[in-house]
């Protein structure tokens, strides 16, 4: 099994680097070891996919706060590890790096492919959802192939034709130094094609918006604030480029007996306080259902029991927290006669009690000092 190397050894950069060194790195490296300077260099194109990967998880501050935490097993629990498919996914990613210094956009000879923007969805879990998981479908907006043009984006029955600018590269080119720097056609926009008679449907564009119906598979343990991707289900690319990717952020509703703190539950239990003095068993909910719970003799407000394992499952661990069970001492209103007298008779015989202690306590500190 090939052990990948850390991110931050990769572009040569130390752990407190911030965005603008980052992206320094980045282009240094990828200038060296890009594919159109290193034909059939086999080393030079791991070495691009390697510094493509790190940059693609450094750059972002969500993935990169997980891997400093978790590093490359922490990325690939939470669904962030980058995985590019070839290198034009990498020019389709990061095309700005390459067009402003050198124009490497895209390969030589072809218009370049452009990824699909991300696109973003709300979502309102309830608490037991959040805690075990669930799959649901929502219904997401996106931009789909155009059917009456087939994604042309001309009229039926019509073509697009090549574009008088670029001559059908999509790409226009200068002389800088000592490279050829290429940019996108901006008669065309880089598609190569010009097309004289719009679809009437999509005006031309190839695409039109659409709702789609998307499984999401929710893992237990997500809580507020977590963010779940699908890859390939946000818009669509250009010219042949990857889909971008949906980004699910759940939202989790409060319950109405349980609280969340981590891994673990929390919860509050009344008991009276004949149960605290004297001890009793009750059942108390779970997140699996009613489970009993034994109350000591002598119990005071407050005190704190522990079910565990009863708790919300790790999203990184798979183990469950813990239930806490805090007993709250309730004081009884609206006495019988009877109870009020029992209550009375009570509170005498602890008078007696305390004050049999209390001379206790001062015939011994009066024994002492006459000791002395």
């Amino acid at each position: 099994m090939t052990t990948k190397r850390c991110y931050y050894e990769t572009l040569g950069l130390s752990r407190d680097a911030d965005d603008r060194e980052i992206k320094a790195k980045y282009r240094k490296l990828a200038m060296q070891f890009h594919p159109d300077r290193n034909p059939g260099d086999k080393s030079a194109e791991e070495n691009f996919r390697e510094a493509a990967e790190a940059y693609d998880v450094l750059r972002d501050p969500q993935k990169r706060s997980i891997y400093d935490q978790f590093g490359h097993a922490g990325l690939e629990g939470s669904g962030f590890s980058s995985n590019f498919g070839g290198f034009e996914d990498i020019f389709s990613s990061f095309g700005d790096i390459f067009e402003d210094f050198f124009g490497f956009g895209g390969r030589r000879g072809r218009a370049r492919t452009q990824r699909g923007a991300d696109l973003r969805y709300d979502m309102q879990l309830n608490f037991m959802d959040a805690a075990f998981g669930t799959e649901t479908h929502i219904d997401v907006e996106k931009l789909e192939t155009c059917l009456d043009c087939n994604g042309s984006g001309c009229t039926p029955g019509t073509q697009p034709e090549t574009c008088s600018q670029c001559g059908g590269a999509g790409q226009i080119s200068r002389s800088q130094g000592f490279f050829t720097v290429r940019t996108a056609c901006p008669h065309c926009r880089g598609t190569g094609k010009s097309i004289p008679n719009p679809c009437t449907a999509c005006r031309g564009a190839g695409k039109i918006k659409a709702k789609k119906k998307v499984a999401v598979k929710i893992p237990g343990g997500v809580d507020t604030g977590s963010r779940l991707r699908l890859t390939g289900e946000g818009e669509p690319g250009g010219n042949g480029g990857p889909s971008g990717d949906l980004y699910v952020f759940i939202h989790v509703k409060a319950h109405d007996y349980f609280q969340r703190d981590g891994d673990h539950v929390i919860c509050q239990i009344p008991i009276s306080f004949v149960q605290a003095a004297l001890g009793d068993e009750i059942e108390v909910p779970t997140l699996n259902g009613e489970k009993t719970l034994e109350i000591p003799k002598g119990t005071q407000p407050g005190d704190i029991f522990r079910f565990h394992g009863e708790g919300i499952p790790s999203l990184r661990f798979g183990r469950r927290g813990d239930q806490i069970i805090q007993v709250n001492v309730k004081t009884p209103t609206n006495l019988s006669k009877k109870q009020e007298s029992l209550l009375k008779e009570f509170a005498s015989l602890e008078s007696k009690k305390f004050s049999t202690k209390l001379k206790n306590m001062f015939k011994g500190g009066n024994q002492s000092r006459a000791a002395q």
